[in-house]
Order: C-alpha cells, then sequence, then structure tokens
C-alpha cells in the first residue's frame, strides 16, 4: 500500500527589511496550508529575514552597512520566532522545511531548520552566507 503525503513548494516574498514582518507572513502560510490539508512544506532559502541580494548588486565598498542590516535582522535559534514556527507547524500538523539567516554571535549562517508535525526542532543545517561577491564576472582560478 501507498502513502501519499501532500507537499508544497511555497513561494512567498519576504518582507523585506522585516524579520517580524517575514515571520508573521510564514506562520500565516504554515496555516493556510493546514487548513489545505498539506503535511509538508517547503519555504525559499533564507526567507527569513531575506536573502542577501545587495551581494550582488552594490560595490564590495558599500556592503558594510547592509550586511550590518542584515545581520541585525537575523533570526538566532532558538528565539521567539522559531518557536512561533514551530508552533504554526504543530497547530497545521505539517512538517516544514525553512530557511533563515541565522546569527551566531557575528556570524551570519544559511540555515536550514526542519520543523516535526507536532512542533520539535528535528533538524538544524548551517552553510555560510558568502560575505562578498565580486562584479567582475566569475572567480578565474588558474
Amino acid at each position: 500500500m501507498s502513502t501519499i503525503v501532500k507537499a508544497a513548494a511555497v513561494q512567498i516574498s519576504p518582507v523585506l527589511y522585516s524579520r517580524q514582518g517575514t515571520v508573521e507572513k510564514v506562520v500565516k502560510k504554515i496555516r493556510e496550508l493546514g487548513q489545505q490539508g498539506v503535511q509538508f512544506a517547503t519555504f525559499p532559502e533564507t526567507i527569513i529575514p531575506y536573502y542577501p541580494y545587495f551581494s550582488y548588486v552594490l560595490a564590495p565598498f558599500a556592503l558594510a552597512k547592509e550586511q550590518l542590516r542584515l545581520l541585525e535582522e537575523s533570526v538566532t535559534v532558538p528565539s521567539a520566532e522559531t518557536r512561533a514556527i514551530a508552533q504554526a507547524a504543530k497547530e497545521a500538523n505539517m512538517v516544514v522545511s525553512i530557511s533563515v539567516n541565522e546569527r551566531d554571535g557575528g556570524t551570519i549562517y544559511n540555515t536550514q531548520l526542519l520543523f516535526d508535525a507536532d512542533g520539535t526542532l528535528i533538524q538544524r543545517r548551517r552553510k555560510l552566507t558568502p560575505t562578498y561577491r565580486t562584479h567582475l564576472g566569475s572567480w578565474k582560478m588558474g
């Protein structure tokens, strides 16, 4: 006998420059999907607070202000934000995979969080977030 799982690949935008606003938007979406019977939902990369788009469009000397803003808005784990997502996952009886910019001291990680349907955080996987991107095209090895 096969089991069918109703899943959702969520494509929503963050509330730019607002960790709290984006968390509220994510929680609302989890609740909506729960009402539709979704059992597993995955959200975009670093949806909370937002993807560091500025590393692609600003000159290197202009990055510091934006990097500090991103650090300030990034999520700590655990926090009120992760507890709100966990509670929404529990209420919706849904497994939720979500990627956040996680702040730990002075470092920002691109972190994937996996919440079980009972709201338990069952996985936290980190990778470093790029702090600088060249505007001269691709890196050349050689």
